[in-house]
Order: C-alpha cells, then sequence, then structure tokens
C-alpha cells in the first residue's frame, strides 16, 4: 500500500493546546452559570472557574443521529457526543487522527486501512473496537426505503452513490464491505476509487455510534414505530458515541443538555456541562449574551458585530469556506428550464449590493459554488455579471417577460452561509423586480419544514427558486459541485448526463494535479449549464463572552467544546 499517513496521537495533543482563543488552567469548579444552581466538580489544575457552558443555537437539531442528518444544528451537538476515525486540525481542513491512529490507502484507491485507538467505549460501556466500526459501515450501505431518500441519509447517497440495494432508482454504492483484522485494525474496500474517501470520513454523517444503543432504541425504525427513521427512540432520546460529552436531555424548542464524559479517552472536557438554547431570533441571541444569560452563539448579524466588539465580547470570524445560492428548480416550470432564463436570473441579481444589504463584512461575491482555496476552483468560468437590460432582453427573448417566480427562503434561522435569509431575500426580491418578474413569497421553518420543502419528494412542486448554501465538509471539490451536480436530485431537477458522468469521473482521478485540471474544466460546464446563481461566500461570525476561553473557531465548524473554560 502506499498513500500512507501516520500520525501521533501526541501531536494532536500539541495542537490543542494551541487554539485560536487560548485556553486556560482548571481547578474544582462552581457552576455559576446563567439559570444554573451552585454545584461542584473536579478537573484537576488550579483557578475556580464556571462549570457550565451556554451557547445559542439558531434551531433545533432536526435529531441527533448524524448519520441522518445534513444540517448544521444537529452536527453542532453530534460533534460534542459522536466521534469520527480522523477528524481535522484545530482550526484547519488538514487531516488528524482520533479514532484511527493512523491509516493508508492503497495504489488504486480501492482499499483504506485503519489502525483503531484502544481502550475506547462508548458511552453506554460497548467497546470501540473493529467489530463496531464493521456494524456502521454495513448499516450505512444496507439502508432500505425511506432510509434511502436523499433528505434523510443525504451524505451516505450523496458520497458513496447509491447503497448495496438500490431501489426508486438509486444506484448500487461504491462501498464493498469492511475487513477486520483482529480488534484495531480494519480495512474498507471499495468497487470504485473515491479519491476524498478519508477526507470525507471527518463528516459528521460518518461517525462511529454504538452497536448496542442503536439495536436497542431501534435506530433504524426497523419496526416502524414512527414515520420518519429520523425520529426514532435512539435519535431523539438515546444517542450514543465516543465523544467527550454525554447526553443528558432535550427539551424541543428549548435546549439540549449533555455532560462530560467522564472516562473519555482524549483530552477531558474542562467544563461538567455544556448546553444548548434554541433562540431563533437573532436580535433575542445579542440580547441573551449582553444580559449575560448565553457564553455565546453563532451567525452574527452583520449589523452587530461592531456594536459586540465595543462592548467587550469576543467576535472571532471563521474562515468563509462555504457558499450561498439561489437554487432554480427545473423540476415543473417550462421557463426555467430554458437557460436563457436562469442567464437572465444572474444577470438580474447585483452581488455587491446583497452583500452590502444583508451579509457580514468580509463576504466577498461568488462566481462559482466552491471558494477558491479548494482545489480546482476556475477563476475564468464564464459570468453572467449584474446587468438588468440585458436580463430583461434575455426574458423577452425567451418569452418570459411576465416571469412569475414562487421564491422560497427559510424563516427564523440563521445559516453561516445566511445569517439573515429574510433580509437577502428582500433585497433580490427588488431586484428580481426590478426587470419584470413577480415573486411570489414561499416561506418555512427550517426544520425540517425547509429542507423537506427543497430537497425531499413532496416540495417538487412547492418553488421555482430557493436560498441555499454550504459550509464545506472537508477541502475537496467533490465535497462542493459533487454534492450539489453529481446526480439527479429533487433540489435541482435537471438530468445532465455529461455533468454527472464528468463528477463521477473527476473524483476517482488518484493525483490533486490531475484533479485540480479537470475540476477546472467541469466548473466551467456547470457555468455554462446555468443551473443556479452562486451569490455570495459570507465571512460567519462568532460571538463569545470575555470570560470564555478555549474557543477554537474552525473553517468547516469541527468545533469540539472539550477546551474550553470559562472564568468566573
Amino acid at each position: 500500500m502506499s498513500s500512507i499517513h501516520r500520525r501521533t496521537l501526541l501531536g494532536v495533543s500539541a495542537v490543542a493546546v494551541a487554539g485560536t482563543l487560548a485556553g486556560c488552567a482548571e481547578s474544582q469548579r462552581t457552576t455559576t452559570a446563567p439559570g444554573g444552581t451552585a454545584t461542584s466538580g473536579t478537573a484537576g489544575a488550579e483557578a475556580s472557574a464556571v462549570d457550565t457552558f451556554i451557547f445559542a443555537g439558531s434551531s433545533d437539531p432536526v435529531m441527533l443521529d448524524p448519520a441522518m442528518a445534513s444540517d448544521g444544528e444537529t452536527f453542532r451537538i453530534a460533534r460534542q457526543i459522536y466521534e469520527g476515525l480522523v477528524t481535522v486540525e484545530p482550526g484547519t481542513t488538514d487531516l488528524a487522527p482520533l479514532l484511527a491512529t493512523e491509516w493508508s490507502s492503497s495504489d488504486d484507491g480501492l482499499s483504506h486501512t485503519f489502525t483503531l485507538k484502544e481502550g475506547v467505549t462508548f458511552h453506554d460501556g460497548t467497546p470501540f473496537n473493529a467489530a463496531a466500526v464493521e456494524t456502521n459501515f454495513e448499516r450505512w450501505a444496507n439502508w432500505t426505503g425511506i432510509n434511502q431518500n436523499e433528505n434523510i441519509t443525504y451524505y451516505y447517497g450523496k458520497l458513496f452513490h447509491g447503497y448495496r440495494n438500490p431501489e426508486d432508482g438509486n444506484a448500487p454504492g461504491i462501498y464493498d464491505r469492511c475487513e477486520t483484522n483482529g480488534d484495531h485494525e480494519v480495512t474498507i474496500h471499495l468497487n470504485a476509487p473515491f479519491a476524498s474517501f478519508v477526507d470525507a470520513m471527518t463528516l459528521p454523517a460518518f461517525s462511529m455510534q454504538s452497536p448496542s444503543a442503536m439495536a436497542q432504541y431501534n435506530a433504524d425504525n426497523t419496526e416502524g414505530t414512527v414515520d420518519d427513521p429520523r425520529f426514532s427512540e435512539y435519535a431523539t432520546a438515546h444517542p450514543t458515541g465516543t465523544g467527550p460529552f454525554t447526553f443528558v436531555s432535550w427539551d424541543r424548542g428549548q435546549q439540549v443538555v449533555l455532560e462530560r464524559y467522564e472516562d473519555y479517552h482524549g483530552e477531558k472536557a474542562r467544563i461538567r456541562r455544556a448546553i444548548v438554547r434554541i433562540i431563533s431570533d437573532a436580535r433575542a441571541r445579542t440580547q441573551e449574551l449582553q444580559a449575560g444569560n448565553i457564553h455565546g452563539y453563532d451567525l452574527v448579524a452583520p449589523a452587530d458585530i461592531q456594536v459586540l466588539k465595543d462592548a467587550g465580547f469576543q467576535v472571532p470570524n471563521r474562515p468563509a469556506f462555504n457558499i450561498l445560492y439561489l437554487g432554480i428548480n427545473q423540476n415543473v416550470n417550462p421557463a426555467l428550464q430554458d437557460v436563457r432564463v436562469r442567464q437572465a436570473l444572474n444577470h438580474a441579481i447585483d452581488k455587491d449590493a446583497v452583500i452590502s444589504q444583508s451579509l457580514p463584512e468580509g463576504s466577498i461575491p461568488a462566481i462559482e459554488y466552491m471558494p477558491d482555496t479548494v482545489n480546482g476552483y476556475n477563476p475564468d468560468v464564464t459570468r453572467f455579471d449584474y446587468d438588468p437590460d440585458r436580463a430583461r432582453a434575455l426574458l423577452a427573448e425567451a418569452g418570459q417577460s411576465n416571469l412569475t417566480l414562487r421564491f422560497a427562503y427559510p424563516t427564523g434561522v440563521s445559516r453561516p452561509y445566511m445569517p439573515t435569509p429574510e433580509d437577502t431575500f428582500v433585497a433580490i426580491r427588488a431586484q428580481f423586480e426590478a426587470v419584470g418578474i413577480t415573486v411570489e413569497p414561499v416561506t418555512a421553518r427550517w426544520s425540517p419544514d425547509y429542507l423537506d420543502m427543497v430537497q425531499g419528494d413532496a416540495g417538487i412542486d412547492s418553488r421555482d427558486v430557493h436560498f441555499l448554501g454550504w459550509t464545506g465538509d472537508y477541502n475537496d471539490p467533490d465535497n462542493f459541485v459533487g454534492v450539489f451536480f453529481g446526480a439527479q436530485s429533487n433540489e435541482w431537477g435537471f438530468d445532465n448526463p455529461e455533468i454527472f458522468t464528468a463528477l463521477t469521473q473527476a473524483r476517482q482521478l488518484a493525483t490533486a494535479s490531475e484533479q485540480e485540471t479537470r475540476y477546472a474544466e467541469i466548473n466551467e460546464m456547470i457555468a455554462e449549464f446555468v443551473p443556479g446563481v452562486p451569490i455570495a461566500h459570507p465571512a460567519p461570525s462568532l460571538a463569545l463572552a470575555a470570560s470564555v476561553s478555549g474557543y477554537r473557531p474552525s473553517p468547516v465548524q469541527d468545533e469540539v467544546w472539550n477546551t474550553i473554560t470559562i472564568s468566573e
């Protein structure tokens, strides 16, 4: 085997003390956090500190089984409970060991061998070993029925390109089998190359979950106790991983409570408890931080950044590793199947104005569906820059001067690529109306209604254009354009075998240089086809109390809270 990646756990520990917001020493802690009662816990250093970290999420998680999730609020909590075979170095997109201490890949890209860390247990006491890895891979590959729906098992379907027993037009997946060699080594065999397979294993969707807990609490809804497997007893009340925090409770619409896992195999959490409070209103999140009722929140509204800085709060930025786009649904509306109309929508949007009116400082206009730091970015793609006169002419040429569009956007949510969706909608609606397009708003709460409408079967005929976006999960072009345009989907509704085939072939290329050239060509193919409008790469901001140390912002939001301390 070649392409060997070997890293020691000692190296990860060294990185852990060098976070973006430096950690501090700890000792006997007294919980004086907002809304809590005084308790004590021992964590072993020299200064007293608050023992509960309270973070405000913008919406409920969909549920707590990350294998069936694709939303950031689920993944925020999942990263505290679960771990994968590999992770990324804090603050970067560089691979690092986690449940696997080292790994290697074959020259042909068809097998990947992982050496597993010893002495690790799931929160229910089940040993983490090669058999547990096999159980998880076999679970994903063998999903059937509703579990093959792209809105339920999104990541596995997208990245493994299908399932062992495909249904409803799904293709057979590229996973072949998991070979175990004792308790602490596994080899994953694929039946087609996947150049970024190891990088993909950093995704929360591919976290290791306790085989015992999944079986006991019906994780796959095999008994049909609920209509949607995402809301099984396991996914809502018994999520079980190997991470630094264990699940305590979830009061829907209110908060999720986690506690430190005392038998954690890595750097034990310095706080005893973490609470994610659900505060959907952006202004309310700011007010709660200012009042001292929370210690931090994500997705700071652009207008609040300087106000918070002036008041002494920390407002670190994540590197922009994302894309906000206007998706065009070609499933139903014949007008949108005309490339001239899709070009007109691009020409109608003034991206600089959208950024100034609704996105954070530091956001930049997008010309394609990936950031410029990703391999295969093409700065010379065909562009349809802001030109309202050209937009009107194209609409007239296509016989659509009186075009009406059902424009969908989410309410009551902030996303890293879309901190104020209502404001962004207002900006683009005015621009569309300026070229003669009638806009009919279509709104839905983010989770699960909006995602179901945009990506699910029932939402195909509910909207013509919509906002959505993506924060990259790892540094690979397939994680952007491959996810969006690698196959037919409910979201976009087009059939372009040339693009689909090119993306399938590109992700199997052996070297980064080969991929760079090919993905640059594919980005031009996508630009000419005009599936939507790439709008911007927003710069997401966090807000933290001055008392918080050790929070490490990540471009891929891989932010685990075991390094956080809070001074009194």
